[in-house]
């Protein structure tokens, strides 16, 4: 892909960073939890309120999407997000920054909702893999930008420029997108499953929270949710996603692979911070810093895989440098050289970016051309769910193990180290699951 063609993808990435630039908040988590005096895990629902919103409306944002047209979706998501940013800058506790994070949330899905579809629309389909490459690439990049001007931004003028700084960002993205249309159909203009809608976005929202709270009520209302849309949608001729693709082989062993490898991913966003800022002692600024070398290692993975034509191979190679990589983080201490500590990220990230590609790729191939928009809303899914189970299974894990310590009189810093390394234990196993599950796929 030359320079001049990777030019058309500039706006549309531009306007992405909304979205992954919230890796900033990440850095900000020890500032927010003192400024609202709250116990570490509170912060989880931060990342829940709004990965719960997003989550539960990708799908029918996609769909949305694919019908009356991606590059209109995209703009709208801009314009809320503009708003919901700015609101969550100004929020003066912590209740309403919860409620603005959910308003952020909407603005998150109408954006990553559509952008992989209107990233592949803006070039031939023989160009693929290397579109959803350039894509992935400036994704995983706006995501290094995070903790890298995140650190800078808290040490400058404190939590709520993590926000506000996204608010012009947007509204440039806007602007430039204004003539964007996306292509053409060929065929009539398919109808909207509003009630497929609604049943799955209560479905998804309810599983999410009751894999966090460990409901049973909320898990039952999930059942009920999920299981009438899976009714609607072998009902209608056109679903919101058409639940005959995971009859395919390896389809679904494909996407809870994916939901493993982006579980145990979410690891180093979850508690780095905590061990950059209380075991490593490092300001925001270089907090940030080392952050960050996850991400640009993703982007790395992410414009190799492109480049390689994405595929099985990519997506084994990139699950087994992952769980190296966060395997290495457990055995961090508090003596652990910077120059390791960035090893470990560098290595996770690149297997990240090359799994998330190849795995992008082989959903977007195997759904019609039509449903592009489902597809990438699909492939983010499994990442939302991921993500959800690690803030909750990993705090569990890091939680236990670091109340136990305390109990045995173990000094504050000891028994953090003795939480963090049996979370990222966990973490660096499941990659090796997917490992199997795709392997199974691939022969």
């Amino acid at each position: 892909m030359s320079p001049a063609s990777l030019l058309r993808l500039l706006p549309l990435a531009l306007g992405t960073l909304v979205v992954p630039f919230d890796t900033a908040l990440n850095v900000a988590f020890p500032a927010v939890t003192a400024a609202f005096a709250l116990p570490l895990p509170a912060i989880q629902w931060l990342i829940i309120a709004y990965v719960l919103t997003y989550g539960s409306l990708m799908l029918a944002v996609g769909r949305i999407g694919d019908i009356w047209g991606h590059a209109r979706v995209f703009r709208l998501g801009l314009a809320w997000s503009a708003v919901a940013l700015l609101l969550c800058a100004l929020a003066p506790s912590y209740p309403l920054l919860l409620a603005a994070r959910i308003l952020q949330g909407v603005g998150a899905a109408l954006v990553i909702g559509c952008g992989a579809a209107l990233a592949t629309s803006l070039y031939p389909e023989a160009m693929r893999a290397r579109a959803l490459g350039a894509y992935a690439a400036s994704f995983a990049a706006s995501g290094a930008l995070g903790p890298l001007l995140g650190g800078l931004l808290v040490e400058a003028w404190g939590w709520p420029a993590v926000f506000w700084i996204r608010v012009p960002v947007a509204l440039l993205a806007l602007w430039l997108l204004r003539h964007e249309t996306t292509p053409a159909r060929s065929a009539p203009r398919e109808s909207f499953d509003g009630w497929g809608a609604a049943l799955l976005a209560l479905g998804m929202a309810s599983l999410l929270l009751a894999i966090n709270r460990a409901s049973a009520l909320l898990a039952l209302l999930a059942a009920l949710a999920l299981g009438g849309f899976i009714w609607r949608s072998l009902s209608v001729a056109r679903p919101i996603l058409d639940l005959r693709l995971f009859r395919q082989p390896g389809f679904a062993r494909l996407n809870l692979a994916s939901l493993l490898v982006n579980l145990a991913g979410f690891a180093v966003m979850l508690l780095v911070p905590f061990y950059l800022a209380r075991v490593a002692a490092l300001p925001p600024a270089w907090l940030g810093l080392v952050l960050a070398t996850g991400h640009l290692g993703a982007m790395l993975g992410s414009a190799l895989g492109g480049r390689l034509g994405g595929g099985p191979r990519c997506a084994l190679a990139g699950a087994l440098l992952a769980g190296l990589g966060l395997l290495s983080v457990g055995f961090w201490g508090a003596a652990t050289p910077p120059a390791l500590l960035v090893a470990s990220l560098l290595a996770q990230g690149i297997g990240i970016g090359l799994f998330t590609l190849a795995y992008t790729d082989l959903v977007t191939a195997t759904m019609r051309r039509e449903d592009r928009g489902v597809a990438g809303s699909l492939a983010l899914l499994t990442r939302t769910l991921g993500v959800v189970l690690a803030a909750s299974l990993l705090t569990l894990v890091f939680g236990a193990a670091e109340s136990g310590a305390l109990a045995g009189g173990a000094a504050r810093r000891e028994a953090f180290l003795a939480g963090f390394a049996p979370a990222f234990w966990v973490a660096g196993l499941l990659p090796f699951l997917a490992l199997a599950l795709i392997g199974r796929k691939s022969r």
